[in-house]
């Protein structure tokens, strides 16, 4: 009987046998392959490899014993001497066929190194995971933080952190959050639900197209879609341009392009970027149409291992942490840094999503009732830095939940002049 875990094994091995280099496109629902779109799909969230650890399995001793004896037997039985090989990949585990790791097994090691942008292990090109298809602006941000990479597509976020922990892919580049819209609250409730860690930051200018197929006109068009941050990010743009058109959110800009030109609609027009005008054969209608010429998307780069930090050059170190109940404890908190002077980039506050509303008084004497907060805190400063960790050890007495995401380098690069996507 055909496992997930089989599958999975005779594609490896397929890929193995004809050299290709192309994302393996999987399934994250108890691993089963899915080729939707050719991207990488999260269905619902498993629990193997969580950590980013991999399973010890016993290699099949007696299926290595076999394939001896019948390359011993002439060159007669080639083909099944092949077969039997990738068989010996595969041992039983709770009644299914999964994947064994004999020693000669190339994996990737654990990132252990504080470059910024550290060289591929053993010559194999870095493969990182973003959200999108290509043309998105995730993979343009990859691509900025590591040139030389493999870009895999990821139908959602979820798939993406899923890739790296179980080794499909060696980092993800995931926003966070954008000048115009904000914070992406969804990235930063994974980030705490998976055990990834922040190695860096790159900051991407965005620049809006408005794209449609060849030969349609801004006359021809009855809607416009997009990701529902680039909409809000281009709404005045649009009314300007005389586009009383319905407004239709998707999954991703680049997802939205990719939809129009399989389907040649021809009413319909994508916010995007240029590149995936490129990528997918469109029209550019109007370059730049984001309202706000300094629109910038923050990404962090995640990987399994978290690096060395260092105090030799600019570092940023991201918290999340819940406050004990007790009156001023937040302002206490706070204080830890300030006191250090330790400058603070970012605080943000989420619901805590197991806990409901607190009920302060329950004889309903005027005392209100509030949500308990996580808030997710970004500073100025290196985990190598004594005042980083004594600030820290300050707030482990005001605190009853702490964990530091990651101490990475800033992205220090300039902005001003970046070409258009």
């Amino acid at each position: 009987m055909s496992s997930p875990f089989s599958d999975f094994a005779m594609r490896l091995s397929t890929l193995r046998r004809s050299g290709r280099k192309s994302p393996l496109r999987i399934g994250c629902m108890h691993g089963y392959s899915n080729r939707t779109n050719g991207r990488i799909t999260s269905q619902m969230g498993i629990e193997n490899n969580t950590h980013g650890e991999h399973h010890s399995y016993l290699y099949n001793q007696h299926l290595v014993q076999e394939r001896m004896s019948m390359e011993n037997s002439g060159d007669g039985q080639q083909q099944q001497q092949q077969d039997l090989a990738e068989r010996a990949y595969l041992v039983q585990v709770n009644g299914y066929d999964s994947l064994a790791t004999p020693k000669d097994l190339n994996l990737p090691r654990p990132l252990s190194i504080s470059d910024f942008a550290p060289a591929p292990m053993h010559g194999s090109t870095l493969r990182v995971a973003y959200q999108g298809v290509p043309g998105a602006y995730s993979e343009a941000a990859a691509c900025k933080a590591y040139p030389e990479c493999e870009p895999v597509p990821c139908e959602q976020f979820e798939a993406a952190f899923q890739a790296v922990e179980l080794w499909l892919a060696d980092r993800a580049v995931l926003p966070v959050e954008n000048s115009l819209g904000g914070s992406i609250h969804r990235n930063y409730d994974l980030l705490l639900r998976h055990r990834l860690h922040i190695v860096g930051e790159v900051q991407l200018p965005v620049h809006h197209c408005l794209l449609a197929m060849p030969g349609v006109s801004k006359a021809d068009l009855r809607r416009v879609i997009s990701h529902p941050q680039a909409l809000a990010q281009c709404e005045h743009t649009l009314t300007r341009l005389g586009l009383s058109v319905a407004r239709e959110a998707v999954d991703d800009t680049a997802g939205a392009a990719q939809f129009i030109a399989e389907n040649n609609l021809r009413d319909t027009a994508a916010i995007a970027s240029n590149r995936a005008a490129e990528i997918y054969g469109m029209n550019i209608l109007a370059n730049g149409i984001q309202d706000d010429a300094g629109n910038v998307t923050r990404f962090v780069m995640l990987a399994r291992e978290p690096i060395i930090p260092r105090v030799d050059r600019p570092f940023k170190t991201s918290i999340v942490f819940a406050k004990e109940e007790a009156t001023g404890s937040l302002f206490k908190v706070l204080s830890a840094f300030a006191f250090r002077d330790i400058n603070l980039t970012k605080i943000e506050s989420r619901p805590q999503r197991k806990k409901p509303l607190r009920i302060v008084d329950d004889n309903n004497s005027g005392k209100s009732q509030y949500f308990e907060y996580l808030f997710y805190i970004d500073f100025e400063a290196s985990m190598a830095d004594k005042r980083a960790q004594n600030a820290l050890a300050e707030l482990q007495e005001f605190t009853s939940f702490l964990r530091v995401l990651g101490s990475y380098p800033m992205d220090v690069t300039p902005l001003v002049g970046s070409p258009p996507l």
